[in-house]
C-alpha cells in the first residue's frame, strides 16, 4: 500500500493471430466482414424491435439488450485486432489494456446473464403459459436486466482492480494496526456505559431473532411485507454485531488496537449492512405502495419471485458498494498516524489518516452515497407521495387509519434510519465535530436496530397475535 500504484511497464505487445504473412489480407477481409455483419445485424434487430409494437414483449426486450451487448462485446477486441493486422505497431498502452480487460469481462458476463434471463422467460412461456403475462411483467423484466448489468459491472470491476493491483508494485500498509479511541466516556462511568450498551445489544439481538422466529413459525406472516421484515431483522442483528462487540470489549480493556486486516473487514461489513438496510427499507416502501394504491392487484404484483429478486438485487448492490470502497481503500498508504477517533473503523476517519491522495475515494464515496442512500430515499418519498394522493382522493377516517396501521411501522423505521444517516456519509468532510459523529453513529448502529423490533411488534396486530400464540404454546408445554 504505497502512495501510488504504477505499472513498471507502460505498454504491452499483442502478438495477434498466428497467420502467415502472405494471408494477412485475406484474414483481414474475413474478420472485417464478420465484424461488420455483427454490428449491422444486431443494429437491425434493435431497429426492428424499436419500430414494431408487436415485438414489445419480454422475449424481444431481452433480445434487444443482448443485441446491444453483442455489438459492444465484439467492438472491445475486433477493431484493435483488425488494426494490428494492418500495422507494424502491435502494442497497446497499459491503460488501454486494463480498459480492454474490464469491458471484455463486463460484456462477457452480461451476455451470460442475459441468456439466463431469456432461458427463464422461455421456461415461463412453456411451463406456465396461462400466467405468462402476469409473471413476466415489465417491472420484473427491467429488474432482471438491471441485476444483470450491476452484477456484470461488479465482477468486471473486482477482476480489474485486483489485476491493476497485481501489475503494480506490491502494496504494503505503513501500519499493521490501528488504535480505536472509542467513546469519550469518563473513566468512572465506564462500567455504567458498558452495562447500558451491552443491554441494548442483547435487546437488539434477541428482539430481532424473536421477529425471525415468529415469521418462520406463523403461516399468517408468510407475506411479502414480513418476508422483507425478516431480512431487515437479520440485517439489524448483523449490523450491530459488526461494531458493538468490539466496542464493548475495548471498554473493558486498556489496549484498544485493531489489526489492519480486521479494520478493513469491519469497514467492509459495516458499509455492506448499512447499504443493505437502505435497499430493504426501500423495497418495503414499494410493498406498502402496492398494498394501498393497488390493493386488488397486490398478490399479482408482489409475487414471491419479485420479492426474492428485490432482496437479491439489494444484496448484490450492497456488495458492489462496499467492495468498491474497500478495494479503493487498500490502494492507500497509512504512513505514521494510526489513531482513529471513533469506536469502529469508519471510512471517513480512515481516509483522514491516509497520506495518499484520497480524491478518487471521496469521489466514489459521494457517487455511491447518492446511489445507495439518496436515490432509495427519493423512491421512498415518491412511494409515500402516491400513498398520500390515493388516501386524499377518497378521504375517510377509516381509510386514513388503515393507511396509518399499514405504513406506520415502516415510516417510523425510515425516520430513524435516514434521520441519523443523512449527512454522515454523503458529506463526510463537513463533519468537523467528532463527538457529533460518534453520537450519530451510535444512533444507527445501536439505537435504531434495537428499536426496530419494538416498532414492528408494538404497532403491528399480526405480530402481537403471533407472539401471543407462541407465548401460549411455550406456557402450555412448560
Amino acid at each position: 500500500m504505497r502512495r501510488e500504484n504504477q505499472s513498471c511497464i507502460s505498454e504491452f505487445l499483442l502478438l495477434g493471430l498466428p497467420i502467415p504473412p502472405g494471408q494477412q489480407g485475406a484474414f483481414f477481409a474475413l474478420f472485417l466482414g464478420m465484424y461488420l455483419t455483427t454490428v449491422l445485424g444486431n443494429l437491425l434487430i434493435l431497429l426492428l424491435i424499436r419500430l414494431d409494437s408487436r415485438l414489445h414483449t419480454p422475449m424481444y426486450f431481452f433480445l434487444s439488450h443482448l443485441a446491444l451487448t453483442d455489438i459492444s462485446f465484439s467492438s472491445v477486441t475486433a477493431p484493435k485486432m483488425l488494426m494490428n493486422m494492418q500495422t507494424q505497431d502491435q502494442s497497446i498502452s497499459y491503460t488501454g489494456c486494463i480498459s480492454q480487460v474490464y469491458f471484455f469481462l463486463f460484456w462477457g458476463d452480461l451476455d451470460s446473464l442475459l441468456l439466463t434471463s431469456m432461458a427463464y422467460d422461455r421456461y415461463v412461456a412453456i411451463c406456465h403459459p396461462l400466467h405468462y403475462t402476469t409473471i413476466m411483467s415489465h417491472s420484473l423484466c427491467v429488474l432482471l436486466v438491471i441485476v444483470s448489468w450491476v452484477q456484470s459491472c461488479t465482477t468486471a470491476l473486482l477482476h480489474t482492480l485486483l489485476l491493476r493491483r497485481t501489475m503494480g508494485p506490491e502494496n504494503q500498509s505503513g501500519v499493521s494496526e490501528f488504535l480505536l479511541l472509542g467513546l469519550p466516556v469518563p473513566p468512572g462511568q465506564q462500567g455504567a456505559f458498558f452495562a447500558l450498551f451491552l443491554g441494548m445489544y442483547l435487546t437488539t439481538v434477541l428482539g430481532n431473532l424473536l421477529i425471525l422466529l415468529l415469521i418462520r413459525l406463523d403461516s399468517r406472516l408468510h407475506t411479502p411485507m414480513y418476508f422483507f421484515l425478516s431480512h431487515l431483522a437479520f440485517t439489524d442483528v448483523s449490523f450491530s454485531s459488526v461494531t458493538v462487540p468490539k466496542m464493548l470489549m475495548d471498554m473493558q480493556t486498556k489496549y484498544k488496537s485493531i489489526p489492519y486486516a480486521e479494520c478493513i473487514a469491519q469497514m467492509y461489513f459495516f458499509i455492506f449492512f448499512t447499504d443493505l438496510d437502505s435497499f430493504l427499507i426501500t423495497s418495503m416502501a414499494y410493498d406498502r405502495y402496492v398494498a394501498i394504491c393497488h390493493p386488488l392487484h397486490y398478490t399479482t404484483i408482489m409475487r414471491e419471485e419479485l420479492c426474492a429478486l428485490l432482496v437479491t438485487a439489494s444484496w448484490i448492490l450492497s456488495c458492489a458498494s462496499s467492495l468498491s470502497h474497500t478495494l479503493l481503500l487498500t490502494q492507500l498508504s497509512f504512513c505514521a498516524a494510526n489513531t482513529i477517533p471513533h469506536f469502529f473503523c469508519d471510512l471517513g476517519a480512515l481516509l483522514k489518516l491516509s497520506c495518499s491522495d484520497v480524491f478518487l475515494n471521496e469521489l466514489v464515496m459521494f457517487t455511491v452515497g447518492v446511489v445507495v442512500i439518496t436515490l432509495p430515499f427519493i423512491c421512498i418519498l415518491v412511494s409515500y407521495g402516491y400513498i398520500g394522493a390515493t388516501i386524499l382522493r377518497v378521504p375517510s377516517t377509516k381509510g386514513i387509519f388503515k393507511a396509518l396501521s399499514t405504513c406506520g411501522s415502516h415510516l417510523s423505521v425510515v425516520s430513524l434510519y435516514y434521520g441519523a444517516i443523512f449527512g454522515q456519509y454523503l458529506f463526510p468532510t463537513f463533519s468537523n465535530f467528532i463527538d457529533k459523529d460518534i453520537i450519530v453513529a451510535l444512533m444507527y448502529t445501536v439505537v435504531t436496530p434495537m428499536l426496530n423490533p419494538f416498532i414492528y411488534s408494538l404497532r403491528n396486530r399480526d405480530m402481537k397475535e403471533a407472539f401471543g400464540k407462541l407465548f401460549s404454546k411455550v406456557t402450555f408445554f412448560s
